[in-house]
């Protein structure tokens, strides 16, 4: 019975699972029991790191359940998961627990993306939730998030953190509980209201402990807590957190010129992923800068990105917004700039009813480099960077090799040499997470981190 509720869960983590209670979806309500949080914090001196920072501003009552003990030994059971989550965590932590600090917020709810997304940007939920706080359309738009064919702010990690915080806010000063508050995040504050009118009218508590909820949600705040346990006390569960340093990670660029996506990468030296990971709102590969929107880059990119800006003599973007006129052809527009109608409709989400366009704007390719890309689009990703990568520019990425050292792991590299473990499983054609002595890596030349 466990191993079928928890098989899509185990399948986005290692295999194994930690000792669960009988039915952990279900457990008695009167296992459950909330404390408040006790611990002794040093305020002598600053915080040592993000993860210090995230423990100093505890302030959500603990909760001491079956349900809490069941994840925390899972999660504990699969420390590398852990990690994962915290490496994505690590581009994001400093901005979050600044806009809680500045708001006066838990920073609990810095860890809510732990449990919402696995710290995944691009995260897409079967209900259409997408980025980091896992907003659906319909409340994304509530709270201003722009949503269209060039960009879906859900996915934006300065935007969609401003409305997740509003939306907790809100919630918890509707609500004046936060276990409540967090429920009504999960599961919606109407349907969470319905649950404690009818405990009322029964006659029964209407605290979060008390309500009957779906499974989902009911497992939702002891996740919660489970990540909170971990990161409250890492050596405890035998889990190795990555460093993050107490400073900002990104910082933001205007662009003054329209950009591709693989051309800012390149420009900044960073492997395309690792970009696309701070700039995932945008849904093209050229972002406009008459959008408005910024682009985000790690901190100690930007020098090095005005200066490879300044020196680059190439255009800076394969694509171009064309506007069509009331009733054109897409056949013609398609022929114009030597692409399918069906990549066209691709391209621009065009229903295939459609046939010919409303006064409307397009994005078609400005050159053959343009064309060049949209074919290795339209081809199945094998997850190698093909023809429409990166590897368009002419200028290869500067490779270097670290030879392997005793308590080097794919995680300590990734962060000391600023890219991914993704990045580094493709450059060494690596398949698992071990690394012999003494092996030569091939490590992108994107500069080493503190």
């Amino acid at each position: 019975m466990i191993l079928r509720l928890f098989t899509l869960f185990l399948v986005a983590f290692l295999a194994g699972c930690a000792t669960a209670p009988k039915n952990p979806y279900a457990p008695e309500k009167h296992s459950y029991s909330a404390a408040e949080t006790s611990r002794t914090i040093d305020l002598t001196h600053p915080p040592r790191d993000m993860w210090d920072r995230v423990r100093r501003g505890f302030a959500i009552p603990n909760l001491h359940t079956d349900l809490v003990d069941y994840w925390t030994n899972y999660y504990a059971s699969h420390p590398e998961s852990v990690q994962i989550m915290s490496m994505r965590a690590s581009k994001y932590l400093y901005y979050i627990v600044n806009q809680l600090n500045e708001r006066g917020l838990p920073t609990e709810l810095a860890l809510l993306p732990f449990v919402e997304s696995a710290y995944d940007p691009t995260a897409l939920s079967r209900s259409k939730a997408s980025g980091l706080w896992q907003f659906i359309p319909s409340t994304g738009r509530h709270y201003d998030l722009e949503q269209d064919w060039w960009r879906d702010e859900r996915r934006d990690p300065i935007a969609s953190t401003q409305a997740a915080l509003d939306y907790l806010s809100y919630l918890y000063d509707f609500q004046g509980d936060w276990y409540l508050a967090l429920a009504s995040y999960n599961w919606g504050e109407g349907a969470v209201r319905r649950a404690m009118e009818k405990n009322a009218l029964a006659g029964k508590p209407t605290g979060y402990l008390f309500l009957d909820m779906p499974d989902e949600t009911r497992n939702y705040v002891p996740k919660l807590q489970a990540i909170k346990n971990i990161i409250a006390d890492p050596a405890r569960y035998g889990v190795a957190l990555p460093e993050v340093d107490n400073t900002p990670y990104f910082a933001q660029i205007r662009k003054q010129q329209d950009m591709d996506v693989a051309i800012a990468a390149k420009l900044a030296e960073m492997p395309l992923d690792e970009f696309k990971a701070l700039n995932a709102s945008y849904n093209l590969p050229v972002m406009l800068a008459s959008r408005g929107a910024p682009l985000l880059l790690p901190a100690d990119r930007v020098d090095i990105f005005n200066a490879n800006l300044a020196a680059y003599k190439g255009d800076l973007s394969s694509w171009e917004a064309y506007q069509s006129k009331k009733g054109e052809s897409y056949a013609a527009i398609a022929k114009r700039y030597g692409i399918s109608v069906k990549t066209l409709r691709s391209l621009n989400g065009l229903s295939k009813k459609q046939h010919r366009a409303v006064a409307q704007t397009l994005l078609v390719p400005r050159s053959a480099k343009g064309r060049i890309m949209l074919a290795s689009l339209e081809q199945p990703s094998d997850g190698k960077p093909g023809k429409g990568d990166i590897r368009v520019l002419r200028r290869s990425p500067n490779i270097r090799v670290h030879t392997v050292k005793r308590g080097d792991t794919l995680f300590s590299l990734a962060k000391r040499y600023n890219t991914s473990v993704t990045e580094l499983r493709r450059l060494n054609n690596l398949k698992g997470n071990t690394l012999a002595l003494g092996k030569k890596l091939r490590i992108p030349g994107t500069g080493i981190r503190g």
